[in-house]
Formats: C-alpha cells, sequence, structure tokens
C-alpha cells in the first residue's frame, strides 16, 4: 500500500525490544512549569477526542492500563508523561476537537500546546491520530498549521481500520497522502492500525524506536 514505509526483521525486533521494556505514568503536566527535565527522546501522541489515543498507548507498550481512556470524550486536559526505563518518553496530549468544548477551552488546548511543542527540543515526532473512519477533520487540519508553524515533525497514524474495509483504507491513505505532500514538518509515511487487532503496530514500534536512538 503506498504511504507506508517498510521495516526489516531487525527494525522490528528493535522495536519490540523497546517496548518490551515497563513503562510507567511519570506525572500529568497542566502548565509549562511542570514540565519534566528534558532528558531522552520524546514522542507525543496527539488527536481528537475520541480517536482511540489512550487504547493506541496501550497496545504500544503491551499494556492496558497504562494510559487511561475517560469515559467524557474532551475531559482529559493535561499531558501525561509515560517513561520506558529512561529509554523513551511518551507524551499523551490532551485531545482536541470535542464539540461540547467551549471556544475558550479550545484556545486554552492550542495554547498550552503550542508552548509545549516550541519549548522541547528533544521532542522527535508527533503522532496525529486519525481515526481511519472519518479521515482528516477540520480541527485535524489546524492542529497541522500549527506543527507546521512550530516546525515540529508530525506523522499521521491512522487508527480503527480494523472498522473499515480493506479497500477503503488504501482509498484514505492515497488521499491523506496528496493533502499531507506539500506540509512542510509531515513525515511522508502514514501508519495505519488497530488496537483491537494489532495490526500495524510492530510497525509503529520500530518507527518510534528508530526515533529513540536519534
Amino acid at each position: 500500500m503506498s504511504g507506508e514505509a517498510v521495516f526489516s526483521s531487525d527494525d522490528l525486533e528493535a522495536g519490540r525490544l523497546l517496548f518490551a521494556k515497563p513503562a510507567v505514568f511519570m506525572k500529568g503536566v497542566v502548565n509549562l512549569d511542570g514540565l519534566p527535565d528534558e532528558g531522552p527522546a520524546e514522542i507525543a501522541f496527539a488527536g481528537r477526542s475520541n480517536v482511540g489515543k489512550s487504547t493506541l498507548l496501550n497496545a504500544i507498550v503491551g499494556q492496558n492500563g497504562l494510559a487511561r481512556a475517560s469515559n467524557t470524550p474532551g475531559r482529559t486536559r493535561e499531558i501525561n508523561y509515560f517513561d520506558l526505563e529512561g529509554s523513551l518518553h511518551l507524551v499523551d496530549l490532551p485531545g482536541y476537537g470535542y464539540a461540547r468544548a467551549s471556544r475558550k477551552e479550545a484556545e486554552q488546548w492550542m495554547a498550552l500546546t503550542r508552548d509545549f511543542l516550541r519549548g522541547r527540543s528533544v521532542l522527535r515526532r508527533v503522532c496525529l491520530l486519525v481515526d481511519s473512519r472519518h479521515g482528516l477533520k477540520q480541527s485535524d487540519t489546524d492542529v497541522m498549521d500549527l506543527l507546521d508553524e512550530a516546525a515540529v515533525n508530525y506523522q499521521i497514524v491512522l487508527t480503527k481500520i480494523d472498522k473499515i474495509k480493506p479497500t477503503a483504507l488504501a482509498s484514505l491513505v492515497e488521499a491523506t497522502s496528496k493533502k499531507i505532500i506539500r506540509r512542510p514538518a509531515a513525515h511522508p509515511f502514514i501508519r495505519s492500525t488497530s488496537s483491537e487487532k494489532g495490526d500495524g503496530i510492530p510497525e509503529l514500534r520500530a518507527e518510534l524506536a528508530a526515533l529513540a536512538v536519534l
């Protein structure tokens, strides 16, 4: 399928070994003063509310209870840090695009996220999660504009691909690739995943493991 990178068995094994390490919750951050000191590489995860971000994080580390999904979409309003034995930090950014969020809440999210993105020299990439059933929404485009402005590398990660047909997925990957091709900070390869079935998880681990050693 176009738009996806291919990994060797060594790459996949490196990803498996990294994410086999115990992952632990470090802290929740509500303002920049609470950010941890810069240490190992950081990979951040962003996405619309109910995109499956917590479920994907749990699937990547193989721990069902690490990142907790809220029963109320859009409820999480802090940046959550997780540590893999000092080898890599995973950063769970607050969900965005929830219809009931006020304009003030949306502006606060953008302000906190913008300041975070501009201030972390160890941030290697933002995984921008997109529900494969819906594709890119205006709120996703707004966040991509923010990432482009901040010159932070980001990669589209499609979620819940088990919910759509392979032909629809292929069309979505092609259409999304065309939409990001001219964006300066966008990674050219799109990753397709299913947390429920495990599809694409080994490849995503391999991709993130490569960033951890840069």
